[in-house]
């Protein structure tokens, strides 16, 4: 369906959500873009549900007048997840935002999708608990669940495939379901968590979570430490892991992202490639992890630890890693950011990242390289000027060769931004047939392809 809704329909929507209905071009364009270049496309409504109950009921009257629905978490996605390709209805679930029960014994918790990850860490501070899973963004944990995000603390923790012990989802054909209790394992039947985890809204709207949680650490370390070359600095990741050092984080930057942090942040650290470190234990433990991680490093060219323990430098730290992006952004005025990921096994990161880097400096592009090197996966912010065909071009050409370069590798299009709209081809050439059985699945549940349409692949 394309165009305005019609009139019968906008009457029932007023009638569900009264003023929650937002017909307004500006709610409407905000709810369709993206922080990456994709072009903003305007849904036809935006609506603001309070429960589950009302998001099935919207379900069952999309259905019935066959128009499209796309869940909308906080917008943060990079692949045009949120982006209306054929029109239809926003479900913002942000308003969904309640702590139903924390449960402190068994380490996990159950919120409502809309929630976002830094409140509930804000909530569980003061038991002595964390959310692990930390994608940069202060996302939500319904979004997050459907992108299968990661992030900095992937290496130590996992991602929410490790981390969701349950969803409520409402499925395509008006249905409530739970997909699993809160025990920390079953095998009964299908797997319907990890079925809708990465799914992106496709096959259901996400209105509940339940977690796993962790222990707040007793100690906490930071540091910032420069390297000479950067196989370098993806080698000492490499020999930590291999040599068991538990890193909590381990991230890359490249002497480009170097200086967009540096002047963005105000920071001075030296602009050549990068990591930033934490370590998560005891007293004893932390400083063990640390002084091995250091010699390491010295023996592949690393510099001196630049130590951050406060918490306030430590949140300095990450939130200058955090901004990265809008760093990026910073070092061409008026351009926007196409962010890309890949992922590969980490014996081919090194090399990876090294060929990466060599076409980014022989295509003369601002392009800063970063990521979560611990985990085999890594970023690259292609900086262009959206009015100029050429440069769109080049970065598209280059971004070619990169997926390429990880699929040869036997890694994947993307690690953690996720298919969208913008990894389709890259998908069927990394799955081949495995995508047609992932549509026999999206046809069984969404007959009519009205959750979250042309997203991860075409029917």
């Amino acid at each position: 369906m394309t165009g305005s809704l019609p009139d019968n329909f906008v009457g029932d929507l007023r009638a569900l959500f009264g003023h929650r209905l937002d017909l307004g071009e500006a709610t409407r364009r905000q709810h369709g873009g993206s922080e990456s270049h994709f072009p903003t496309v305007a849904s036809d409504a935006v609506v603001y549900p309070l429960t589950t109950a009302e998001v099935v009921a919207l379900v069952r009257m999309c259905v019935t007048a066959r128009v499209p629905l796309i869940p909308f978490g906080a917008g943060t996605s990079l692949e045009g997840h949120v982006t209306p390709v054929r029109g239809g209805v926003t479900v913002d679930l942000g308003r969904l935002d309640a702590i139903l029960s924390v449960n402190a014994a068994d380490f996990d918790c159950t919120v409502q999708a809309g929630l976002r990850r830094e409140s509930l860490n804000a909530h569980l501070r003061d038991q002595g608990l964390f959310f692990p899973v930390d994608p940069g963004a202060n996302a939500t944990l319904g979004g997050m669940a459907s992108t299968r995000a990661s992030g900095t603390t992937t290496v130590r923790y996992g991602a929410m495939r490790e981390s969701v012990l349950a969803l409520r989802v409402v499925t395509p054909d008006g249905r409530d379901i739970m997909t699993s209790r809160r025990a920390r394992k079953s095998s009964a039947g299908y797997d319907l968590t990890r079925l809708m985890i990465g799914a992106e809204g496709t096959l259901g709207i996400i209105t509940e979570v339940s977690l796993r949680l962790q222990a707040i650490p007793e100690a906490i370390a930071a540091a910032v430490c420069g390297f000479s070359t950067l196989a370098g600095a993806v080698d000492t990741v490499v020999d930590c892991l291999q040599a068991g050092v538990p890193l909590a984080r381990v991230e890359i930057l490249d002497d480009v992202q170097m200086r967009a942090v540096n002047l963005w942040a105000k920071l001075n650290y030296p602009e050549v490639t990068t990591l930033f470190f934490e370590f998560h234990g005891s007293e004893r433990a932390v400083a063990d992890q640390a002084a091995l991680t250091s010699d390491i490093a010295m023996a592949h060219g690393g510099g001196d630890f630049a130590w951050a323990r406060r918490p306030e430098e430590r949140s300095r730290l990450w939130k200058a890693r955090h901004e990265a992006y809008y760093a990026a952004l910073g070092l061409r005025p008026g351009c926007v950011g196409w962010p890309t990921d890949v992922c590969v096994p980490i014996s081919r990161l090194a090399e990876c990242i090294l060929e990466t880097k060599r076409d980014l400096v022989a295509a003369q592009v601002v392009a800063p390289i970063l990521g979560h090197v611990g985990d085999g996966n890594f970023h690259v912010i292609f900086v262009v000027d959206p009015d100029n065909p050429a440069e769109l071009a080049n970065a598209e050409r280059l971004n070619a060769r990169l997926v390429e370069r990880a699929l040869a590798m036997d890694g994947t299009c993307t690690g953690e931004h996720g298919v969208g709209i913008g990894k389709q081809t890259w998908l069927e050439a990394e799955l081949g047939e495995a995508v047609d059985v992932m549509r026999t699945i999206k046809r069984a549940l969404d007959p009519h392809d009205l959750f979250n349409p042309g997203k991860i692949f075409s029917l």
